[in-house]
Formats: structure tokens, sequence, C-alpha cells
């Protein structure tokens, strides 16, 4: 009996793949001709000279790992640099680096957040914030997409006495805004705490891309909290929470996923450093995303013109995504794929991302492809 115990994971396997949801681990090559718009190095930093540069002097002056959780050997110098530049930038009192976005945004809303707190959710909101839900002991409501009717009805009803409201800035799936000024007017009124996952806004949206929580003059409010991701337009790796000292104070003595967890290593800070630096100096690199992804968003006949960096091409069931990321591959372009549970049954999509670095035949190019690949199929 013991031996068929994980036989079940056959069956569930066979289950995945009939539906179109088996996913596979594929490498990147270096030297391809792949035309990447599936990735999300929305300022194209990720292999920028100075960023590269900047890791290597991490490296070289602290080693190759941090050695130990923040709170015993592996804050540096950097970290703390990264976290005051991160926060300075954004327009938030304070900054706190975690080694991921996703630990990010587990630790912040786990530590502001348990038994006597309501929490509302976004429906669409990112994966880590649903887990952070689940873990967080709240009584959690999720309410639909971008409905800030439903977030403050959720709110006036509460018997707890806190609360917490969860969005995305810019949803990954669909590049939808959430509407920050209204759930931030809503959260105020009913005595409750923002927090805003910025992950595909930061360098994206706002002065110089310092996001769309600045863009929307909500910067340095005390009652709401960012977590941003160094991933991605930054081209290095991590996360951080932004907020006001007394938030930073309770993450560093509460944050589990900041207590127990090896700091994030020097290399990724001495990126995210540089990038950052980058785009200070260059803040047009903005610009050039949001062409871009315009441009790609008309010559693919969509309706709706893209607020941030992502192009959603929805084609349906799963099966069609998966074969038509394909067909883009094999004619030399890389774009996501987005299947359940990323996203709603019968909403399948490329996902499409725009970046800064791309070249105006690059775009017309991986317009074509895509067009080609989807013929027939798109929903716009």
């Amino acid at each position: 009996m013991s031996e068929r115990a994980l036989s079940w994971l056959e069956v569930e396997a066979c289950r995945r793949s009939a539906a179109g949801l088996r996913r596979v681990v594929s490498a990147r090559t270096t030297g391809d001709r792949i035309i990447d718009v599936a990735s999300n190095d929305y300022l194209g930093l990720g292999r920028h000279p100075a960023v590269t540069a900047g890791a290597r002097e991490a490296v070289n002056r602290w080693g190759a790992g941090s050695t130990g959780s923040r709170l015993v050997t592996g804050t540096t110098a950097d970290h703390l640099a990264l976290e005051h530049e991160l926060a300075d930038f954004v327009g938030m009192p304070s900054g706190l680096v975690f080694s991921s976005g996703y630990t990010a945004n587990l630790g912040v809303v786990t530590a502001l957040a348990g038994a006597g707190t309501l929490i509302v959710s976004d429906a669409a909101s990112h994966a880590s914030l649903v887990d952070a839900c689940r873990l967080s002991g709240a009584r959690v409501v999720v309410t639909p997409h971008r409905d800030v009717r439903a977030v403050d009805a959720a709110l006036a009803a509460r018997t707890e006495a806190r609360a917490l409201v969860l969005t995305d800035s810019v949803f990954s799936a669909d590049g939808a805004l959430a509407p920050l000024a209204e759930l931030h007017a809503a959260t105020r009124r009913r005595g409750a705490v923002l927090v805003v996952d910025e992950a595909h806004g930061l360098g994206v949206r706002g002065d110089g891309g310092r996001g769309l929580v600045q863009e929307c003059g909500l910067a340095g409010a005390p009652d709401l909290v960012i977590t941003v991701t160094l991933s991605k337009a930054l081209g290095s790796q991590g996360g951080a929470v932004l907020a006001n000292h007394a938030v930073r104070e309770h993450l560093l003595n509460t944050a589990r996923t900041f207590v127990f967890d090896t700091a994030l290593a020097p290399a990724s800070v001495g990126a995210a450093r540089a990038a950052l630096g980058v785009l200070v100096g260059d803040p047009a690199l903005v610009a050039s995303v949001r062409r871009h992804a315009t441009r790609l968003a008309r010559e693919l006949g969509l309706v709706n013109a893209p607020a941030a960096a992502v192009v959603p091409v929805v084609v349906g069931d799963a099966a069609t995504a998966v074969r038509a990321a394909s067909r883009c591959l094999a004619d030399g372009v890389a774009v996501g794929c987005f299947r359940p549970p990323s996203v709603a049954h019968g909403s399948s999509r490329l996902r499409l991302t725009a970046r800064a670095d791309l070249t105006d035949d690059e775009v017309a190019t991986v317009a074509a492809v895509v067009r080609a690949a989807v013929r027939g199929k798109v929903s716009v």
C-alpha cells in the first residue's frame, strides 16, 4: 500500500496535460536571437553594464552570499542604503528589504493582520497576496476586480477592530490599473490601511517611474503601505516594503519572512541600487516602455490601450494559448502564456511585456508573429 501512496500524482499529471495546464521548466540560452516579450525586465536593465557592474562590485565587497538572516549577519551597508534610496524614490518615509517580492507581501500582511483583523482583497490580487491572506489568520473578504463599492461595503460591515485592503497597482495578468485614489479614500473613511503591491507599477507609472501611488498623489500617506519587487523594472532580485517608520519597526520584529529568512544576496542588492541609479538618471526609459506597449496593442488590433507594460492577448482555452505561445517561440518571439489558475477559465492568454530597450523593428516583428499565431482566436 505504501508504494502507491503517491500514485494520485500520476492521475493529476494526466489531468493537467489533458487540460493544457502542464507546465515545464525551460532554460534560457545566451546568445540566441529570440525577441523577449515574456520577461518582466521592463526597462531592459537586467544586462545593463552599470547594473551588472553594481552586482560585481557588491560581490567583491561582501562576498557571494549574505551569510545569514537580516537580524544576524545578513545586513550590509548596501542593504540599508537600498532601503533609504527606494523609500526616497517613491516618496515614503522608510523601507525594509526582503529576499523577494513574494516574501515582502507575505511578511507585511501576516505581520499587520491576524485574529481580529479583516482583510479585503481584490479578486485579481497576486498569488503572494492570496497566500498571505491564507496565512494571516484574519477574516478575508475577496471583492470583485477593481470594485471600490464592494470594498467600501465590506469595510462598513466589519466587526473587527482593524482592517487591511490589498491590491496590486498594476494587475499582472491584464495590465489594468487599480483605482488607488478611490480605494484610499474608502480605507481612510473606514479607518483601514491600504496595502499596494507596486510590482508592475515601479519603473512604469508615475513621475520618472515612481509608481502609481506617487502618480495618484498618495505617496507618504500614513495609512498606506507599498510593496515592490526588485526583479522587474529594476532587473535584479528581491523585494521591499515601503511605509512609515512604525511599520518598518513592527516588521523588523514580527515579519517571519524577514526575521527567519536568509537576507537578500549582496549581488542583487548592488544590482538593484545601480538600476535605480540608471532610472533616476534616465527617466525617459519609462516613456519608452509605454510607447512600445501602445504600439504593440495598436498593431494587434486590441481595443484597449495598455496602461502599463503588460499587453494581454486573450485567446480562450489553455490548450490554444499553449499552441500559440509555442508557435511564437518557433518564429523567434518569446511570449508569456497565462492559464488557470493565473487567470479565469476561458480567458487564457498570451501576455506580452513591452521593454524600453526594444527597437521599433523588433516591436513590428513581435506584432506580426503574434498576429500569425493567434489569427482568428483573439478576444478583444
